[in-house]
């Protein structure tokens, strides 16, 4: 079994995986800075289930000025998840914050890995596509981002790729399309959708309903991430996409059927820098990992769905 970092440990995606590498035998250090882009007592209860486990213990610590050298040099391998998300509030003067929690935080936990000679998964996003010029979209077409958020994950990926070149570090970058499921992030809209079905709220649309993505359930890019540590040597990119590429007033519709309610939704203008659409071609993990997804959109909706009612 091994030690792992896992950075970001208390946001949607990295408590997920925590808890999977746990239920695997390994033990696991936590990483999260707490940020207040959402409410900290929601991540709290994200990994309450792993602070009560022998195998877990944490760190709360922020990449961009903590000590990181001897904290990578204690573990096999580093899952880099946190960052700050969110495609809308990555304009104007708090992209900053995006250069700094992004950017910045990665380049030196890369040094620091660099350093010690340890291999890193890091969560890039399908945002680095912008509006893509084929779908589905594979690895190497030419990224375009239409946000600061996306053009932050695309530096992410450059200095991965620039820190494998230039001293051999080990480094996945896998871009997530549109990952959902239970403790999904408040601000993201499967989340506002099941809430406002459940607690008769207002759903704020952002444009027409018919922009489609790529919709990829957490179990399913918890094992791609678990994965990737594994896979070929080098500087790699991988496509993470479930498959389920779904319209928004679809997915609004199937939640609607499944909850037995209606949603009351009052329709806005798009937003600055929201794609028109994600569809992911997955070949390349397929054939080098072995990876597939395993959930479907309606299996999936069904457990947020549950988890929300239930509260957990």
């Amino acid at each position: 079994m091994s030690r792992y970092l896992v950075t970001g440990s208390a946001g949607f995606l990295g408590s997920h995986l925590v808890d999977a590498l746990l239920d695997s035998g390994h033990e696991i250090v936590g990483i999260d800075a707490f940020t207040d882009y959402y409410a900290r007592d929601v991540k709290e209860a994200n990994i309450a289930r792993a602070r009560a486990r022998p195998g877990f213990s944490f760190r709360n610590l922020d990449l961009a000025d903590a000590d990181l050298a001897d904290l990578v040099a204690d573990v096999d391998g580093v899952f880099h998840l946190a960052a700050q998300p969110g495609v809308r509030g990555s304009w104007g003067d708090t992209f900053a914050v995006y250069v700094r929690d992004n950017v910045l935080a990665t380049q030196r936990l890369l040094e620091a890995a660099a350093e010690a000679g340890v291999p890193v998964v890091q969560a890039s996003s399908s945002s680095v596509y912008g509006n893509a010029e084929t779908y589905p979209t594979r690895e190497d077409v030419p990224l375009h981002p239409v946000s600061p958020y996306g053009v932050s994950k695309l530096a992410c990926e450059s200095l991965a790729r620039a820190y494998s070149e230039s001293f051999g570090l080990d480094v996945v970058s896998l871009r997530y399309f549109t990952v959902y499921g239970p403790r999904q992030r408040p601000d993201m809209a499967f989340s506002r959708i099941v809430g406002s079905l459940l607690n008769g709220r207002r759903f704020d649309l952002f444009g027409t309903g018919e922009q489609s993505r790529d919709f990829t359930y957490v179990d399913d890019a918890v094992a791609a991430t678990c994965m990737a540590m594994n896979g070929p040597k080098g500087s790699r990119v991988y496509n993470v996409g479930g498959g389920s590429e779904t319209t928004l007033a679809e997915v609004i519709a199937t939640c609607e059927r499944l909850s037995g309610r209606r949603l009351d939704v009052r329709r806005g203008p798009a937003s600055a820098g929201d794609v028109r659409r994600t569809a992911a071609d997955t070949s390349l993990i397929r054939s080098q990992l072995g990876w597939r997804p395993r959930r479907t959109l309606e299996q999936g909706l069904t457990l947020q769905l549950t988890a929300a009612a239930e509260g957990t």
